[in-house]
């Protein structure tokens, strides 16, 4: 996996001060894109190990409420095998900080058993975020006076409360 880049004290793609990694590769290639040099999975640095652990150390700074991953697309398969091992490192290293991903895929269509996003890592992954963001951004449903998303069609889900609840369950700042 590739990343185009890390953001350190981001207050735009979630709640409070965060680390954001923007993963390279995403095959949705929505118009409008904010960043649409991501949709290729070579764009940007190798993400290695040293990454994750500088994404960690980072996190372990008391300022920080957690950890955005983005793109490209966090749920293109290959992507999913290299984020996973970094959600549960921070889950369990740093666990009072939150974990919200944004996905251009939709959660209930494209991330279960048997769908075409699924991988044998989704679970793992979806178990240990908080937010998921998810939903192709579409341009004719853009309203810039959202909160943490581009399009109307977009969704902000609650996931420990989804999962536990096996339905979705929209976070609080869905409705701001």
């Amino acid at each position: 996996m590739h990343y185009g880049r890390i953001a350190t004290t981001d207050i735009a793609n979630g709640t409070g001060v965060r680390v954001s990694l923007y993963v390279s590769g995403c095959t949705n290639h929505c118009p409008g894109c904010f960043q649409p040099e991501t949709w290729d999975f070579s764009y940007g640095s190798p993400y290695d190990q040293s990454t994750e652990d500088l994404i960690v150390r980072e996190l372990e700074k008391s300022y920080y409420e957690g950890l955005t991953i983005l793109g490209g697309e966090p749920f293109e398969p290959s992507n999913q095998l290299c984020l996973a091992p970094l959600v549960l490192r921070v889950a369990a290293m740093v666990p009072e900080r939150t974990i919200w991903m944004y996905t251009g895929f939709t959660y209930d269509q494209d991330l279960m058993p048997g769908q075409r996003r699924y991988t044998e890592v989704t679970d793992s992954i979806l178990d240990h975020i908080d937010v998921l963001v998810d939903g192709r951004f579409l341009i004719e449903k853009k309203n810039i006076s959202l909160a943490f998303r581009g399009s109307e069609n977009q969704r902000i889900i609650d996931m420990p409360q989804t999962r536990e609840k096996r339905q979705i369950i929209l976070h609080p700042l869905q409705f701001r």
